[in-house]
């Protein structure tokens, strides 16, 4: 096997995910999204007021192609929190509504500070 420093879209979903402690998936940006689950989650995760990465699966269609599989989940937006799938727009909207989704994220934006 080859690699010319060519990563997979495999390895870049994996270091996406290892890199940033709080990630989303989704189609658009926060600022800008594409559909309106992506908004929903988006705007929730807004709201823990802790800042989080994102990726714009609709530009990256190798990402949106694969990251389904390795996740074993089939739709987007799907949040990764501390290199676990949280879930998708229903689950964060759940988790936001129940007051549990602002201190996992609270705990994880400081534990990355902390490092």
């Amino acid at each position: 096997m080859e690699n010319n420093g060519e990563q997979t879209t495999l390895e870049r979903i994996q270091q996406q995910i290892s890199e940033n402690p709080i990630l989303l998936y989704m189609k658009g940006s926060p600022k800008l999204p594409s559909c309106g689950f992506s908004a929903q989650a988006s705007q929730a995760l807004m709201s823990c007021g802790e800042q989080f990465a994102y990726v714009d699966i609709l530009q990256n269609p190798d990402i949106r192609a694969e990251l389904p599989a390795y996740a074993n989940w089939p739709t987007f937006p799907q949040l990764w929190v501390d290199g676990e799938l949280v879930g998708g727009c229903d689950i964060i909207l759940e988790m936001f509504q129940q007051g549990e989704l602002q201190p996992l994220i609270k705990e994880t934006a400081e534990k990355t500070k902390a490092e």
